[in-house]
């Protein structure tokens, strides 16, 4: 026996059909780019600052002032644990930088060529339209030309009635 696969019709929302319900939510592949901005952002605040000059001086402090077995890092070989961890933040800290850098540009190109897109619309448009303004004064130019101004009627109007006194003075004298 065959199992009964539900029947999908086009009223039915997206969120409720049977297919998109079988598939398991994909984990953010973007997770460890997120992270490196993540880790750029915080590196590049005063608070980072403060606090990586505040772990040095309690490091320095810690390994000069305290008693001979409590320190971890001489202060005659230039405290080289201290010196060790800064350069491995470094190195770590540069590549992370640098990939957030990369994300960043990526999402530059992106922007600019959407705007570029959209300049190149705002352009077409511009264009059409200024074509339309265009053919609309050529349209009311014409039409002005047949627009019939008030002097213009009047003298119509005047000529027409001199016609017609002169056709009734003809009237009347041919008239016995």
């Amino acid at each position: 026996m065959m199992a009964k696969t539900p029947k999908v019709t086009l009223e039915d929302p997206r969120g409720r059909r049977s297919s998109v319900l079988t598939r398991t939510p994909q984990p953010s592949r973007d997770r460890f780019g997120r992270f490196t901005e993540w880790i750029a952002r915080a590196m590049g605040t005063p608070l980072f600052l403060l606090i990586l000059s505040l772990f040095c001086v309690a490091w320095i402090s810690w390994n000069t002032l305290m008693p001979g077995m409590l320190r971890f890092d001489s202060a005659a070989n230039g405290f080289t644990a201290l010196t060790l961890m800064l350069s491995l933040q470094a190195s770590y800290a540069a590549p992370l930088i640098l990939l957030a850098q990369n994300r960043q540009d990526d999402r530059d190109r992106v922007q600019i060529e959407q705007d570029r897109q959209r300049a190149e619309r705002n352009l077409a448009d511009t264009e059409y339209l200024a074509r339309e303004v265009v053919a609309l004064r050529m349209a009311l130019a014409d039409v002005t030309e047949q627009v019939i101004t008030r002097e213009v009627l009047r003298q119509e109007l005047r000529t027409l009635f001199e016609q017609l006194d002169d056709r009734e003075q003809r009237d009347e004298s041919a008239a016995p």
